[in-house]
C-alpha cells in the first residue's frame, strides 16, 4: 500500500508528507489497518486529503493500493521508499518493471 502522512505541517494541513510504499494487513471489517505495530483507522470520509488516522498519535494518513503508473502522491510522482520485503513485488506484479526489482525507491 501507498501510506502518506498528512499531519506533517506545522498546521496538521500538510499536503505533500512523508510517504513509503509498504504490506499493511487490514482488519475483518476493513476499518482498521495495521502497518509495522500500527493502528490506523478510517475516518470514514470526513478527513481532509487523508482517510485514516493512528490511534496512538492521532496523526492523519492517505493509504491506499500502489498505482500502476506510479503516481502515488496526490501531486503525482515523486521518489517514494519501498519497503525491503514487498520492493521485489512492487516492481514486477504491480508496476510490471522487473528490471527495476532492485530500485529502492519509486
Amino acid at each position: 500500500m501507498y501510506i502518506e502522512n498528512k499531519s506533517a505541517g506545522p498546521d496538521g494541513g500538510e499536503i505533500i508528507g512523508v510517504a513509503r510504499i509498504g504490506r499493511v494487513e487490514f482488519s475483518k471489517t476493513g476499518r482498521s489497518v495495521y502497518y509495522k505495530g500500527r493502528t490506523f483507522q478510517s475516518l470514514n470520509g470526513s478527513g481532509f486529503k487523508a482517510n485514516y488516522f493512528d490511534v496512538e498519535s492521532h496523526e492523519r494518513y492517505w493509504i491506499s493500493g500502489p498505482r500502476k503508473d506510479g503516481e502515488d502522491g496526490l501531486y503525482g510522482r515523486r521518489p517514494t521508499p519501498i519497503d525491503e520485503d514487498v520492493r521485489e513485488e512492487y516492481w514486477t506484479v504491480i508496476r510490471k518493471l522487473p528490471q527495476k526489482k532492485n530500485q529502492k525507491t519509486t
